[in-house]
């Protein structure tokens, strides 16, 4: 339910906006290479197909599946470190129930969906390092 209250701010209000995605088949060292490119902290996966589900990269997928394991990034692909499927959130959510939702599940970051569409990222961090809500 969507109050008219303006001083509610909503998971699009918080949100980096855009998604920078990469293809399960990339290597880890090309996930990384874009990572540094775009400024971001964790990629979408795309989806193979219509009916399948989208993925999440994220750093921490870099040390618990390349680095702690001792592999080479050049030998690791994406599908084997993602996330999947993500947990997504409305972008008119109130952002006290996103970060409830983000903080139970023990994750760091959300996609948000907006008319269908994923539109951006909202991650824990974010709402009090990137925002002026504090």
């Amino acid at each position: 339910m969507v109050s008219d209250n303006p001083t509610i701010i909503r998971a699009r209000d918080a949100m980096r906006k855009g998604i920078v995605s990469i293809d399960g088949m990339a290597t880890a060292r090309e996930a990384a290479a874009k990572m540094r490119s775009e400024k971001v902290s964790c990629l979408l996966v795309k989806k193979r197909h219509a009916e399948d589900a989208w993925g999440i990269l994220a750093v921490q997928d870099f040390i618990k599946g390349v680095i702690m394991l001792g592999r080479s990034p050049d030998d690791v692909h994406v599908y084997e470190l993602m996330t999947k499927p993500i947990i997504t959130v409305p972008a008119d959510m109130d952002i006290r129930y996103v970060a409830r939702l983000i903080y139970r599940a023990g994750i760091r970051r959300a996609s948000v969906e907006d008319g269908g569409k994923l539109v951006g990222m909202i991650s824990l961090s974010a709402l009090i390092l990137d925002n002026d809500f504090f």
